[in-house]
């Protein structure tokens, strides 16, 4: 996962993900206008290990953490400084998801992002919906809607860990350790969806799995 070079930024082609374009509008007689992004709306699911007690995150590398951490002159170099710049500063830790580009329902895709990339074979009645709520609301305004569910040892398979090109490592994490990160002062390299899953999670369904 952390092995990164021949790392060079260049112009956007057409791309089947993120459409760059400008709204122009009028507001109480005001002409304006505004930059934003076309994305795909997006499913997140917090899993939580039910015979161990544990959290399931997913570690994968994010190209724009990684593009922010690196300074505004060394990313006009023909190639970005991969030593001064390793690739771990572009790993995040989120809740599993992945974006809505099939027709058919959120529910059956949040169950196949459970099963790529964490490696739980789940029903869709294991599903909860929580909330779905505007992510990125300065560029994009995209819709995201949350789920729960709970997993257990016996439902885990060989698969995980992404598919076709996707690099992403499952990791685990105890009651304790979540409340740790969450006192954590920061940076965290974790999107404001995740964070908000945790303070979810400890709310309502921590106690539970307390004893």
């Amino acid at each position: 996962m952390e092995i990164l070079d021949k790392v060079y930024v260049s112009p956007l082609p057409d791309s089947p993900y993120v459409k760059p374009f400008r709204l122009n509008y009028t507001q109480n007689g005001m002409v304006k206008s505004w930059d934003l992004l076309q994305v795909h709306d997006s499913v997140a699911i917090i899993v939580f290990n039910i015979t161990r007690k544990v959290m399931i995150f997913v570690k994968q590398f994010r190209p724009a953490i990684y593009y922010n951490c690196i300074h505004a002159k060394d990313r006009e170099q023909e190639f970005i400084d991969t030593k001064k710049y390793p690739a771990s500063l572009g790993i995040a830790l989120e809740m599993c998801a992945g974006i809505i580009d099939k027709n058919k329902p959120i529910e059956d895709i949040a169950r196949e992002e459970v099963l790529e990339e964490c490696g739980y074979n789940i029903k869709l009645k294991d599903l909860h919906k929580i909330i779905s709520y505007r992510s990125g609301v300065g560029v994009q305004g995209s819709l995201q809607t949350l789920f729960y569910c709970e997993v257990s040892d016996d439902m885990k398979t060989e698969q995980g860990g992404g598919v076709d090109d996707e690099i992403i490592e499952v990791v685990e994490m105890s009651i304790p350790q979540i409340e740790e990160m969450l006192k954590s002062e920061g940076p965290l390299a974790s999107p404001p969806s995740c964070l908000f899953a945790l303070m979810w999670f400890l709310q309502n369904k921590a106690d539970k799995f307390r004893k």
